[in-house]
């Protein structure tokens, strides 16, 4: 193995250290220094049980031990970091002490179980659930909440997995010990809470014990009707029936805002309900028709307060999916019906209300979050717009005839006072767009199907423009108006984009947040907008003359309020920026330094406290594609403006922008078409060597590709600063795990076709060593395929003094004789696997160069090497590699949903700073077949007829035929 190299296992170099860090920073760099000391994850537990310590004291412990799990619980394999007795005196008191601490602490503790059950549940904590089981106790709510809220931190990751057998072996022993119980409890619950009627403070512990057994009722249901739940199935839905019509005055909820123990319980039933009435409907049909009358009296009966939003969102859910079985959906299928349905049920969900109004003028960004299409939020206008469009998927003709009466009356009502009728009007809009769209929208190009029945552009024309164009209407009808060209923006011609997109980018200037902020978000997706020839529906031509403006504007919009969290809180602005860039493409050079400026102040701000990660992603991304489109015309400007506050940052050890700046840095390094590293590139050499920097595993895919791209221009001046051993200590660490192994081959291609071979002169064995434990101790296929990839470079680059007789004498040095079976099991039977045109080429440059200049082929393996070696290349050959295109990747950069993005470890891919399609390494091959049969031919000249000799010997006649027209083609 390559041995650890003293001058590397140093602290961060000096260029990664801030001297004006704030206390807090240093106060958790101290913890963190203390982590590599024994037992310490115990002593933050006790810090956390000790209950006379401050409350505030003991839910910093929670928060660092959940943490401090997060990052040490297991390495990159799987394998505990923490001596083995530690983990298991964790595991045998976490869940007592979750048990006996406050709420909020049990939610820390909470997310740590869940951590360490991601990697050890059951196998490796084949007790856990007996311990859980134990624990429950038929009345102290304080403990069975402890105990399920445990269960729910684990089980609930079973949702969004893929069905496999491994999960339904886990999911079964759960089920084998836990659902029975489980039920038990829910039966205890029940007869506490009826001999409970009158003590609030019991009720509303028994209820929060009630909520989550719901939670994890669905939990143990998301695959599978568990068989305990089915045997048991009357009982479980007349509990289910009960608490939806269960009602008591001491847990109603006196805020109209905030969902109470009743509304809550209520949201969790129906969520159950949801789930049984789409996967189980066979098994739970016997029992759904009490619930469809339940939920109809629901929604007839509660009131438009906020706290009942979840309860009626997830009520029209259920409704949504009995009209889409058969069986039930006859029951809509008449005129009055219908009717009622939508004045009583949909109209009120749809309509605007008080609440709304005070969200849209108090907490902006709340509304577009719950308001925009696509969202997560649980609310009344999405729950009913999609149950109006499950009920015109069955009856279009009648639903649409129903519906326009009231769109009608309610244009009618605006008409005849604009001012005081404005609600009747956006009730029409949303009315109209919920039978007018069909299908799922998609985030790239909205809704793609409509309603042949109405006409969704002579309704834009005829009520909805009108409110883009006066400035008198009311802002919420303006943000209809914006809404509807965002959902039906694949619906509009081109020509008529182009009329509209004026009125967006205008809409930018208004002084409501939601306003501008809608413009912004349809601004965006009007410049994803595509023809079916992936022509932009918005010319490039006619965004540059505004560029400047718009972006300054958007600018200004982001930082009106220069607090980090406020500046950060709108991603929607930042990615509109973001789109703007894309489009500009070079054409930001003439306002780059404006561009610069405006992202380098905003990168400085939200350094400090990093709050919203969308944001933040949007922003690195303008960063990205600044680089990318500036960095090849203007690298010095960019590096002079970007380099300084990038590595600040990184000094400043924000540890959640650490990867993008890498990706960052590493984007600059490439675009820049000097050969060679500038002084500030060449000061970053040292650090990102440093071991340190390589520990968190969201850093690794940005630094190897950093110091990928760093090697080619530097390679002379790392050989001389003795830091070759460096880089191949990093590549032993890749290399040796399954989940870095592309990182390393990526990184030692670099090294072998950059260093000099005097520089590798002693590496060499080392390197093969690593490579062949891999194939015979943990062999991938993945890492096959780069092995193989990475034996056709060394053999391919005979120039640079490698070639097949090379690597044949480096193998020998690792064990004599190895070469053979790695040749012949390995290398040429999977060589055809190669999938890269690229991969492909370099493949038969190294098969031809090994025929034609081979000594070891001719001498060592000449009974048969060169025989099989031979129909490997002519294999190849059949489907030769197309030459590489020189499209331009820059044309479209894929968007990405970020929904999910969030701090911590991984690693984001920032899209702008994809690598660009590599270089061809074989850009004098041309034709493969014509340069393949030049090679030979030449060979066979300077060996005084060899290569024909071989011919004739050691191939079959059809092979033989095959070669020489090769040959001849030459």
């Amino acid at each position: 193995m390559v041995p650890p190299a003293e001058p590397h296992a140093r602290a961060v170099p000096s260029l990664f250290v801030d001297g004006g860090q704030k206390c807090g920073e240093r106060s958790e760099q101290s913890l963190k220094a203390e982590e590599v000391k024994p037992a310490f994850s115990l002593a933050l537990l006790q810090i956390v049980a000790t209950e006379t310590l401050p409350q505030t004291t003991r839910l910093a412990g929670a928060l660092f031990f959940k943490n401090f799990i997060r990052r040490n619980w297991t390495d990159e394999e799987g394998n505990h970091k923490l001596p083995q007795d530690e983990v298991a005196t964790i595991k045998s008191e976490l869940i007592g002490l979750m048990v006996r601490v406050p709420p909020s602490i049990q939610a820390q503790l909470g997310d740590a179980i869940s951590v360490i059950a991601d990697s050890d549940f059951w196998q490796r904590w084949d007790t856990l659930v007996d311990d859980l089981v134990l624990r429950l106790t038929p009345d102290n709510a304080q403990v069975n909440n402890g105990v399920l809220q445990v269960a729910h931190s684990i089980f609930r990751r079973w949702e969004p997995l893929f069905r496999s057998d491994d999960l339904y072996t886990e999911i079964n022993h759960v089920l084998s010990k836990f659902a029975t119980p489980l039920l038990q409890l829910w039966q205890n619950t029940d007869n506490m809470i009826e001999q409970s009627q009158g003590n609030a403070e019991v009720l509303k512990a028994q209820f929060a014990t009630l909520d989550v057994i719901l939670k994890l009722v669905y939990d143990l249901s998301t695959h599978d009707m568990p068989p305990q739940f089915e045997e048991n199935l009357p009982a479980i839905a007349a509990l289910l029936q009960k608490y939806l019509t269960y009602d008591n005055p001491l847990l109603q909820s006196t805020d109209d805002d905030e969902a109470g123990p009743l509304e809550v319980v209520r949201a969790g039933v129906f969520k159950v309900l949801v789930r049984y009435a789409r996967m189980y409907s066979e098994e739970f049909d016997s029992h759904m028709e009490q619930f469809i009358g339940t939920s109809w009296n629901f929604l007839t009966g509660l009131g438009p307060e906020a706290k009942y939003d979840a309860v009626v969102s997830r009520a029209l859910d259920f409704l949504t999916i009995v009209v889409s079985m058969g069986k039930y959906a006859g029951q809509f299928n008449d005129a009055a019906v219908l009717s009622q349905v939508t004045e009583n049920v949909v109209i009120p969900s749809l309509s605007l209300r008080e609440s709304d109004i005070e969200t849209f003028e108090d907490e902006p960004i709340e509304f577009i979050r719950r308001d925009l299409e696509g969202s997560d939020e649980d609310t009344r206008r999405r729950g009913a717009t999609n149950f109006l469009r499950k009920l015109m998927e069955q009856f279009e003709k009648l639903v649409t005839d129903i519906v326009m009466r009231y769109v009608n009356h309610f244009l009618a009502e605006y008409a005849k006072d604009r001012e005081a009728n404005w609600k009747a009007k956006d009730t029409a809009v949303h009315l109209f767009s919920s039978i007018a769209a069909k299908g799922v929208a998609t985030s790239a190009k909205g809704v793609l199907g409509v309603n042949p029945n109405v006409n969704v552009i002579d309704f834009f024309q005829n009520h909805v423009a009108e409110d883009l164009t006066d400035s008198n209407a009311q802002p919420l009808l303006k943000v209809d108006a914006i809404k509807y060209l965002y959902i039906f923006r694949s619906i509009l011609s081109p020509v008529q984009w182009q009329a509209a997109f004026p009125l967006l980018v205008q809409h930018l200037n208004s002084s409501f947040y939601v306003v501008y902020t809608y413009a912004a978000i349809a601004v965006d997706r009007a410049l994803y907008l595509t023809d079916d020839q992936k022509q932009p529906t918005i010319p490039r031509d006619s965004i540059v003359p505004l560029s400047k403006d718009l972006l300054q504007h958007l600018f200004t919009l982001i930082t009106k309020d220069t607090k980090p969290e406020k500046v950060q809180e709108n991603e929607f602005l930042i990615k509109c920026v973001m789109r703007v860039l894309i489009v500009l493409r070079d054409g930001v050079v003439p306002i780059m330094d404006m561009v610069l400026m405006n992202l380098v102040n905003i990168t400085k701000v939200i350094r400090h406290n990093p709050s919203n990660p969308g944001f933040c992603y949007y922003h690195f991304e303008c960063l990205g594609a600044l680089i990318r489109f500036a960095g090849p015309t203007q690298p010095e400007r960019v590096e002079a403006g970007l380099f300084p506050p990038l590595t600040e940052i990184l000094g400043a050890d924000v540890e959640e922008f650490r990867p993008y700046i890498f990706q960052l840095l590493a984007a600059m390094i490439e675009t820049n078409p000097s050969p060679t590293l500038s002084p500030s590139f060449q000061q970053l050499v040292a650090p990102v060597l440093n071991p340190v920097l390589w520990e968190s595993k969201g850093n690794v895919p940005a630094l190897a590709r950093c110091l990928c791209n760093i090697i080619p221009k530097a390679s002379t001046e790392i050989t001389a600063a003795n830091q070759t051993e460096a880089v191949l200590i990093i590549f032993q660490k890749l290399v040796s795990l399954k989940v870095y192994e592309t990182y390393a081959m990526d990184l030692v291609e670099m090294v072998v076709t950059s260093f000099p071979p005097a520089a590798l002169e002693s590496y060499w064995p080392t390197i093969l060593q690593l490579m062949f434990t891999r194939l015979s101790n943990s062999k991938t296929e993945a890492f096959t395929l780069r092995f193989i990839r990475f034996y056709h470079l060394v053999s391919a680059h005979t120039e640079k003094g490698l070639g097949a007789d090379f690597f044949i004498s480096v193998a020998d040095r690792v064990q004599a004789n190895v070469f053979t079976p790695i040749y012949t099991q390995i290398i040429l039977p999977d060589t055809q696997k190669l999938v890269r045109p690229a991969d492909r080429k370099t493949a038969v440059v190294s098969l031809t160069r090994t025929l034609a200049s081979s000594q070891a082929f001719v001498e060592r393996y000449a009974k048969r090497g060169w025989t099989i070696t031979c129909q490997a290349l002519l294999l190849l050959l059949v489907n030769p590699p197309v030459p590489q295109t020189g499209g331009d990747d820059t044309a479209v950069i894929e968007d990405r949903d970020v929904d999910d993005l969030s701090f911590g470890a991984a690693f984001t891919q920032l899209n702008t700073c994809r690598p660009v399609a590599p270089a061809d390494p074989w850009p004098e091959v041309t034709d493969v077949r014509v340069w393949v049969g030049r090679e030979l031919r030449a060979a066979d000249e300077r060996s005084g007829g060899r290569i024909g000799r071989f011919v004739g010997e050691k191939l079959g006649e059809e092979e033989r035929g095959v070669l020489r027209g090769v040959m001849g083609a030459a």
